[in-house]
């Protein structure tokens, strides 16, 4: 069984090409790949599957967290997605479209390595409070296709304690939320720092990003806009259009092998 390891920003993905569709991809064997110490390390796993039904995607990308929950979207892993498929053949350099359980996303590799990503609208719908290191911090909730709790605070993001969970309003988000921290570092510039929820801290978070240009924006009174965001693992570009958002950043390919059929079958 084929797998490849990639990273969008060091927020790293097992890809695992299932074209016919016939993975038993449960629970335990997501945990299992995504541990660092008992199977390949990643925070998450990018199933790919040929698209079918109603979507306008020939390709599906089932995604799963950590934990082994399933996830609406990943915008980092969407990029590795992206190039992967340029990688293997399947699809020719430039625009072609990803289908999400968030619904279709348009992307375009390009000759550098740089995936862009039309990420979807990123929809604030209101406020609430993030409880990190014993403190509230107020932020706004953004949802892009998946739920954010996006806080722009004065307090340095690299003081934050994220080995703890934040605490959050569960009547606001009753499936949990990514919780992200942010500071403003220049003009149209950002630092975030994310804890996502089935994860834990990541190096980067490509919907968090987006959510935190949406909440900076919000903070000013703005509903479209751009920035660059700095995260652990690099920095990206998002733009806030009145009826989408983009985001563009590295996706890099760095392993590929096969795994162990005793090892899967034992899981299952």
């Amino acid at each position: 069984m084929e797998f490849v390891k990639g990273h969008g920003t060091e927020n790293d993905f097992v890809v695992l090409p299932d074209l016919d569709d016939r993975l038993d991809l449960t629970v335990a064997r997501v945990q299992a790949l995504c541990d660092r110490q008992r199977g390949l390390g990643a925070d998450g796993v990018l199933r790919v599957v040929r698209s079918g039904g109603e979507s306008g995607g020939k390709w599906f990308m089932d995604y799963r967290n950590a934990d082994g929950s399933i996830a609406e979207m990943c915008g980092n892993g969407l990029r590795v997605f992206a190039r992967y498929l340029v990688d293997a053949g399947h699809q020719p350099q430039g625009e072609f479209v990803v289908a999400t359980r968030a619904g279709d996303r348009t992307v375009v590799t390009h000759p550098d390595g740089s995936v862009t990503n039309d990420m979807g609208p990123a929809r604030v719908t209101g406020t609430s409070i993030a409880a990190v290191d014993g403190a509230g911090i107020s932020g706004f909730a953004v949802d892009v296709g998946n739920p954010h709790l996006a806080c722009v605070t004065d307090v340095p993001v690299e003081s934050f304690d994220l080995t703890v969970p934040p605490g959050y309003d569960p009547v606001v988000f009753p499936h949990g939320v990514n919780v992200e921290l942010i500071n403003t570092i220049g003009d149209n510039a950002l630092r975030m720092r994310v804890h996502e929820r089935g994860v834990g801290e990541t190096r980067s978070c490509g919907t968090g990003t987006v959510a935190s240009v949406a909440s900076w924006l919000a903070g000013q009174g703005r509903t479209t806009g751009s920035a660059t965001v700095d995260v652990l693992g690099g920095q990206v570009y998002v733009t806030i259009e009145p009826t989408t958002s983009t985001l563009t950043g590295p996706a890099v390919l760095v392993a590929r092998g096969e795994l162990d059929k005793s090892w899967w079958d034992a899981l299952a």
